[in-house]
């Protein structure tokens, strides 16, 4: 968590306890979701907790809690969302890990999936997670979500991480190495890879809560586009001047693989102007929320100043 903004420090303070809390009943959720029976497939199990538990910052069931808490569903209602978001988003690094994608060796300050076990493991570790979140989402209970609802998360989900969202995404950007894009190619990168993923989870926040279309589904939709772009801005950032202890991954990766990122396109002092608007945009999208959406508000100041 960055340091508290000047003045009162009070808010700051209970914010950054409801982001500790929702980590905290995160971790729990996935270690039950990860309880899984099959004997005859330990490695591949302790490959998928080793994979999800105990670490990462949960941005994205930190999101589907936030929003769905701002419009009223109990915490429960969101158990299964906040899993299934955060059951893809692991499924997404193991396979950006590998040699074949982004080559890393370090994931949040340890060896990545196939460092710790190996290159097949790693690869069925992503598949057997894909395949759980949906599990989660169709199957755990979420009390006050009609059918309808359910499906409609689902659907969304799924969207996310296709040809449009985050799959697409990747593979413009392994086709982009050693390329020269322009800013909206890059924005269009961004937006698919990293921000379609935090979009969906407002979006299953808010579905879980009842918001199913609507002028607050739009005004939600908008602030989770505007958070996602400035997020992974941000990470181009971080990549140039952050520190790899706090990071817990080496820096300097996107130069090393000639792959375009927002600095090396239009300019480090342009990238942080930039991140900076989304968040201004993100914040301005909150207004149909009035005072309900001053943790996601704040959340969207987290984003583009955090140094992790």
């Amino acid at each position: 968590m960055s340091a508290p903004p000047a003045g009162d420090p009070r808010p700051f303070t209970v914010f950054a306890a409801r982001v500790a809390a929702c980590r905290a009943r995160i971790e729990g959720v996935l270690d039950r979701a990860l309880a899984l029976p099959d004997p005859g497939t330990a490695r591949l199990r302790a490959a998928m907790r080793y994979s999800v538990l105990g670490a990462g910052k949960r941005l994205r069931p930190t999101l589907v809690y936030l929003t769905g808490e701002s419009l009223g569903a109990p915490l429960a209602s969101l158990d299964a969302p906040a899993a299934a978001v955060e059951l893809i988003h692991v499924y997404s690094l193991v396979h950006d890990d590998l040699p074949a994608m982004d080559d890393d060796d370090l994931r949040r300050g340890r060896p990545t999936c196939h460092k710790a076990y190996d290159e097949g493991t790693a690869v069925l570790v992503g598949d057997a997670l894909q395949g759980l979140a949906f599990e989660v989402l169709a199957n755990e209970p979420m009390e006050g979500t009609t059918p309808q609802a359910r499906l409609q998360m689902i659907r969304v989900l799924a969207r996310a991480i296709g040809t449009s969202g985050m799959a697409g995404g990747q593979a413009i950007d392994l086709a982009a190495v050693g390329q020269v894009l322009n800013v909206a190619g890059i924005e269009d990168m961004h937006r698919r890879k990293t921000g379609a993923l935090i979009e969906c989870s407002v979006l299953l926040g808010a579905l879980a809560a009842g918001v199913t279309g609507g002028p607050q589904l739009a005004s939600l939709e908008s602030f989770g586009a505007q958070v996602g772009l400035a997020f992974q801005i941000q990470d181009d950032i971080l990549d140039v001047e952050g520190d790899p202890a706090l990071l817990g991954k080496s820096t300097g990766a996107d130069a090393a693989h000639a792959k375009p990122t927002y600095p090396s396109t239009a300019g480090l002092p342009a990238a942080k102007r930039r991140a900076k608007e989304l968040r201004e945009a993100a914040i301005a999208a909150l207004a149909p929320l009035g005072t309900r959406a001053g943790a996601l508000a704040q959340l969207a100041d987290f984003v583009v100043n955090r140094a992790s």
